[in-house]
């Protein structure tokens, strides 16, 4: 069922299927490949009458680190397959919204941009204290529209929202717990014992309940994501045709920092 995916490592323990971006190479950032298998496999799950709980993490020291530099700098000259990005996008956070399964976010490292979001979109993030949690769109010109702009603001309301999502500024699982980005964070020797415990808890549990709950605690960002979701997606369409996008993703295969015109 879930062996021809090529960026997704997909292995099961009784009750709980967990799924590892697998790009350890490249810190889990994702690519056109990765984003067509997380769009495809929720909707597979909620088929899947043997798992009752996913597990999501990273392969290696690394959640996600985002989208991958290089598919990005091949978007400025081919719009199409931005506009397919945005597009699958969209689907992946409907289809983790909407799978009835409860996911849980295991953050083993860093958790950056679209990986920030995967995070944010899943029931239960629990993350190693020191990874790095942040969404820095604006760092390489572009609107944070892929659903942080709307699950950062859901989560620990306008100001702090704001605050990191203006700037782009990381901040470690602790923090994030303290401020309610996440559920818990916990010391890295012990992570996958916690996740483990509450995952086998919850795979133990009247599955029933346990779902229904889920849809409905859920009504309220699939309202919010009915909302805003694609107005967002076009703000950050339009942020990607500015030449502040392009002289960002230069300076940063160049090495160097990048010089803003506000345009």
């Amino acid at each position: 069922m879930y062996d021809d995916f090529e960026t997704l490592k997909v292995t099961r323990d009784g009750k709980i299927l967990t799924i590892a971006f697998n790009r350890p190479e490249v810190n889990n950032a994702t690519n056109p490949v990765m984003h067509q298998e997380l769009e495809r496999i929720f909707p597979l799950i909620g088929t899947d009458r043997d798992t009752h709980v996913v597990v999501l993490t990273g392969e290696g020291r690394t959640f996600s680190a985002g989208g991958d530099i290089n598919t990005l700098k091949a978007s400025l000259d081919n719009q199409a397959r931005w506009v397919e990005s945005m597009e699958e996008a969209r689907r992946i956070v409907y289809a983790m919204l909407d799978v009835d399964r409860p996911v849980i976010a295991k953050v083993n490292g860093h958790a950056i941009g679209l990986g920030a979001t995967l995070a944010l979109c899943c029931d239960i993030v629990i993350a190693k204290d020191s990874a790095k949690i942040g969404d820095p769109h604006v760092g390489v010109g572009l609107v944070a529209g892929d659903g942080g702009a709307v699950l950062w603001p859901a989560l620990v309301g306008h100001a702090k929202a704001k605050r990191y999502l203006l700037t782009g500024d990381p901040i470690s699982g602790e923090e994030a717990e303290r401020i309610g980005l996440i559920s818990e964070a916990a010391p890295a020797e012990e992570l996958d014992e916690r996740v483990a415990a509450l995952a086998q808890r919850l795979a133990d549990g009247a599955a029933v309940a346990i779902r229904l709950t889920k849809k409905s605690i859920n009504m309220d960002l699939r309202q919010r994501m009915d909302a805003m979701l694609d107005a967002h997606l076009g703000f950050e369409t339009w942020s990607h045709l500015s030449n502040d996008h392009r002289e960002a993703l230069e300076a940063f295969l160049e090495k160097r920092e990048p010089k803003f015109t506000g345009t």
